[in-house]
């Protein structure tokens, strides 16, 4: 209403200009909108893993003809993936390289990116621009040099050269932290110095507890990394089956039953579950972790 018409209204109310009601939409219509959007999202990420575990229940000859609904249900192809593959052994080797990486990551990592965050010291940009370097060269430049080096300490054939190398720290994983750590107040650090705390009594007591979704978010993400690494065990286990991760396993056994759909599903669920049920558990953590990080920098 403009001032002319507000003296209008003044002097004649019924000359006033009738306010225009604006009508929202029904908060009925506009969640069931918002609702059937998320429904049909849902079912489009959730239809590749229905088909899986379908497929999975389906016999040989069923898996060919294009079915979506297996008839009859069959548990055959279960018990094919544990008896005609070393499942377990595939799964212990998995879990070898994913616990140790995880760990060897972390006492290598945090104390790195606590450095970067919070202590000054000459160069440490420069350091820092130098991970962020090493962060983004592909892997695949630098195999064959790493490579001859395993293969001459002796250690090809295992998953140690995949292991060992995180003892000296990811740079993904220092990027990350340092992230978070930036996102603490320095206050809290200068406030144990001053009461006598050295670097390690700052990072340990005073950092550590509060730089928790941080710390969980990059063990998730290395676990997930190692667990799913194929490029690795390719390049320095292939020669050694004994060796195997659950991954180039997987991969070798699809490539030997590549028309047996069946048992080539059931094995893909079954390697597939337990990082859900870790994800499941660890997500909260996760989420928060990946939130926080970055806030400050």
């Amino acid at each position: 209403m403009t001032t002319m018409d507000a003296a209008t209204a003044v002097l004649d109310p019924a000359a006033a200009p009738t306010r225009r009601r604006v009508r929202r939409p029904s908060t009925v219509l506009l969640w069931i909108a918002e609702h059937a959007v998320l429904v049909v999202l849902a079912l489009l990420f959730l239809f590749p893993v229905v088909f899986v575990l379908l497929t999975s229940f389906m016999t040989s000859t069923q898996t060919l003809t294009g079915a979506l609904w297996p008839q009859p249900f069959t548990l055959g192809n279960y018990v094919r993936a544990f008896t005609e593959a070393p499942l377990l052994r595939w799964f212990g080797n998995s879990l070898l390289y994913a616990v140790l990486a995880t760990l060897f990551m972390l006492l290598s990592s945090v104390p790195a990116a606590y450095a970067l965050a919070k202590v000054r010291f000459r160069g440490s940009n420069a350091l820092f621009v130098a991970i962020i370097v090493a962060m983004l060269l592909p892997p695949q430049v630098t195999a064959v040099p790493i490579y001859v080096m395993w293969s001459q300490l002796g250690l090809t054939g295992t998953l140690w050269p995949l292991i060992l190398p995180n003892l000296l720290g990811d740079a993904f994983s220092v990027f990350l932290l340092r992230q978070f750590f930036l996102t603490i107040p320095t206050e809290y650090a200068d406030a144990a110095r001053i009461d006598g705390a050295g670097e390690f009594s700052v990072l340990w007591r005073v950092m550590l507890p509060m730089a928790r979704p941080g710390i969980a978010a990059a063990a998730i993400f290395m676990f997930f990394a190692s667990w799913n690494d194929y490029f690795g065990p390719l390049l320095y286990t292939s020669e050694n089956s004994d060796a195997w991760p659950i991954a180039y396993g997987l991969a070798s056994f699809r490539g030997a039953h590549g028309t047996d759909w069946g048992i080539t599903m059931a094995m893909t669920l079954i390697v597939t579950v337990p990082i859900v049920i870790v994800f499941f558990f660890a997500q909260r953590a996760f989420v928060e972790g990946v939130t926080l990080t970055g806030v400050k920098g």
